[in-house]
């Protein structure tokens, strides 16, 4: 594929309407580091240093689609 085909292809994409079914989800990111390994289950003890959420699932999928259409 050479880069004007490409290019028809995002600009075509740009003019197109489309509906994304699917669950909305929320995906939560948990930044931390880990301290120690718990004593009553082999599991790390996390201090948790920040926390991120970002769109998952269907929204995400509509996300990205906006954003490639977008450009």
């Amino acid at each position: 594929m050479n880069s004007e085909r490409l290019q028809q292809i995002f600009e075509r994409a740009g003019k197109q309407r489309l509906l994304v079914i699917g669950d909305l989800m929320l995906d939560e990111f948990v930044w931390g580091k880990v301290g120690r390994i718990s004593p009553e289950a082999p599991v790390p003890v996390v201090e948790v240093s920040g926390e991120s959420f970002y769109p998952g699932g269907a929204a995400n999928v509509a996300r990205n689609l906006r954003e490639f259409t977008a450009h």
